[in-house]
């Protein structure tokens, strides 16, 4: 989906003040023909359908498109949803303007056709300017509007992790939770364009209808930007429901942590940008069941609590059963969903000798207080030696699948390169 970048204006005039809304029309002479679609005029143009530009006898030199999203549908529409909307990080901040629709020339420059779609019910312009080989310019304008997304059909963002301002770890995935079932995944996955400081292949999975998954094929590069840009306006998600707004989330990712546990060693490795910082004694899960036993694998730090009540009824085990427990825990850290965490353990005195936990990794309070503070979302905690794999779908189990089987269960089936030149394939629905 490269193409050329274009501004948000509108001419809806001639220099000299004729009206040009002639779309379609034949120029006099040798000037350029320029065709638009949707034509000059129309209403109710489902927001999914290209924009296409065409020129006959020259070439097209500038195409601008203008959304402005009419009173009836702002009303219908209110920018009530959870994430960051378009032109507004959480912070406050002004960001680039997601809500731009770039296009895409053919190499001889004879058409020109949008990369995303268009806000539901709004108002369109689109602009588009050609020149003859004697350098002769032709402009035409058409303006339409689009169908407005119906009560009960429109598709918005959630929630999302990371959040916009948010300094995460190298093995972070972007998590985007939709509030309606997903069915073409495809032009959804298209439509969610992730770009990084330094380029590397990723792509999406989806974990039900409502949750998708970008992870990159490696760990991110540390000490770098990365932001999505979520067109959602207009994507048809399912039969009739539409993506009403558009979104940009903003990170960074810091310094690459990683650390290792050897489930028999009894002993947590910390390693940072490469060189190794700290090793801490621990003690894992005692194996005694499959919920006392910790889980292999490579594991995502999601979460973290200064104080936590840890209670067995949250994995199934009753607390007035014999193997029930409810504890009160410092500086605990969320590594799967199955009430795996890393906290102080003062009660348990064989740290770096046995594994007596029920399936939590046991620290000293001064190393679990260490590993509070220096644990960021996303860095990544590797356990090995365990007779129980962590399951993908296991809080954030997604390393768990190999790079071949990542893009296998893509619904495109192709890496999407971050680097800021669009997404493997089209985002538009088919014209009928």
């Amino acid at each position: 989906m490269a193409g050329l970048t274009l501004a948000l204006t509108a001419a809806c005039t001639g220099p000299d003040g004729a009206d040009t809304s002639t779309a379609g029309a034949e120029a006099a002479g040798d000037e350029v023909k320029i065709a638009i679609s949707p034509e000059d005029g129309t209403t109710k143009v489902r927001p999914n359908l290209p924009v296409t530009v065409t020129a006959d006898g020259g070439t097209i030199t500038d195409v601008t498109i203008e959304q402005s999203q009419n009173t009836e549908a702002d009303a219908q529409n209110p920018a009530d949803g959870e994430g960051t909307e378009a032109g507004e990080a959480e912070d406050g901040e002004d960001t680039p303007d997601v809500d731009e629709v770039t296009g895409t020339l053919n190499e001889d420059k004879t058409e020109w056709v949008s990369d995303w779609n268009l806000i539901p019910g709004s108002d369109i312009t689109v602009t588009a300017l050609a020149e003859n080989e004697a350098g002769e310019e032709t402009e035409v304008i058409s303006e339409f509007s689009t169908l407005e997304a119906a009560p009960g059909q429109r598709l918005e963002l959630q929630s999302n992790f990371p959040t916009s301002g948010q300094e995460v770890g190298v093995g972070m995935p972007v998590i985007v939770n939709f509030d309606m079932p997903v069915e073409n995944k495809a032009q959804v996955e298209n439509s969610m364009e992730v770009t990084s400081e330094e380029t590397v292949e990723g792509a999406w999975n989806w974990f039900g209808d409502k949750m998708a998954v970008f992870r990159p094929k490696e760990y991110w590069q540390p000490n770098q930007d990365v932001s999505v840009d979520l067109h959602l306006a207009g994507t048809e998600a399912s039969d009739g429901v539409y993506g009403v707004k558009n979104y940009r989330i903003d990170f960074r990712v810091s310094r690459e942590q990683i650390s290792t546990i050897e489930n028999d060693e009894y002993t947590m490795v910390v390693e940072r940008d490469g060189k190794q910082i700290k090793s801490f004694p621990i003690s894992n899960g005692d194996g005694s069941t499959r919920a006392y036993t910790t889980t292999s694998g490579t594991h995502l730090l999601m979460e973290k609590y200064e104080h936590l009540v840890m209670d067995s009824s949250t994995v199934g085990v009753p607390v007035d059963s014999p193997d029930g427990y409810k504890l009160d825990v410092n500086y605990a850290v969320r590594f799967s969903n199955s009430g795996e965490f890393t906290h102080a353990a003062p009660w348990n005195n064989r740290l770096g000798q046995a594994n007596l936990s029920h399936g939590c990794t046991n620290m000293s309070v001064a190393d679990a207080k260490w590993y509070f503070e220096n644990a960021l979302m996303g860095d990544v905690l590797v356990i090995n030696g365990t007779d129980r794999q962590l399951e993908v779908d296991n809080g954030w189990g997604y390393w768990q699948r190999s790079w071949d089987e990542w893009l296998e269960h893509s619904e495109t089936g192709e890496a999407d390169t971050t680097d800021g030149n669009g997404t493997p394939g089209d985002v538009h629905g088919e014209a009928v």
